[in-house]
């Protein structure tokens, strides 16, 4: 019997889904280096080979939901009116990718478990510094973006690298202390970005005395 591709399709994801549950349950339990990719196979009761089809390592099963979470911002940047300038629109698109983003990542992961995952990525030095590189490439997204928005070439004007550092910035220092919150949630990562970019304008005026 033949089935149907949109069954298929909908079969495929349900198994990833339930390998990135399960792996980021594991990783934020016992670890993530102490954590194999058979266990997380076995959990979910497929072969090995099946958990490479979907990831080609344990790392990229690590950072698959904050993957998603970044091509939202994107997607919102890119649908921000022309009219609105750099700064507004990186802003306006990661609030209100926030507003949207609970219900895309409770579909693949309980919201709790995300945020568990970001104390792993910040308390685990190799996730750390793979977070750290991809980042950066990021970063390079977003001001190709900014650039292709505006009209410009990237590599002749440094403005929207420039733009786009002090953005990340902001956004490094807020998800910084906002896993060190005692109740950390998704309302108040939004909250905290929102309030940290409104002093981005300040921070960069040339005297702060009176």
């Amino acid at each position: 019997m033949t089935v149907a591709p949109g069954l298929r399709e909908r079969k495929k994801q349900r198994t990833r889904d339930a390998l990135i549950r399960v792996a980021l349950e594991l990783f934020t339990t016992q670890g993530y280096e102490r954590t194999t990719v058979d266990e997380i196979a076995d959990a979910v009761e497929v072969s090995q080979r099946t958990f490479f089809r979907y990831f080609a390592t344990k790392e990229e099963a690590a950072f698959a939901v904050q993957r998603m979470v970044e091509e939202r911002f994107l997607q919102a940047l890119a649908e921000r009116p022309p009219g609105e300038g750099p700064y507004d629109a990186m802003r306006n698109a990661v609030l209100s990718a926030w507003d949207t983003i609970g219900e895309a990542i409770a579909e693949v992961v309980p919201v709790e478990l995300y945020i568990r995952s970001f104390h792993l990525i910040e308390s685990t030095p190799p996730l750390l510094a793979v977070h750290l590189r991809r980042s950066t490439e990021m970063e390079d997204s977003i001001a190709r973006l900014i650039a292709d928005r505006e009209g410009i070439g990237l590599d002749e004007d440094p403005r929207p690298r420039i733009a786009v550092a002090a953005f990340s910035g902001v956004m490094r220092v807020a998800g910084q202390l906002w896993v060190r919150t005692e109740q950390p949630t998704l309302e108040s990562i939004r909250a905290l970005t929102e309030r940290y970019l409104d002093h981005l304008g300040p921070a960069l005026e040339p005297r702060w005395r009176a």
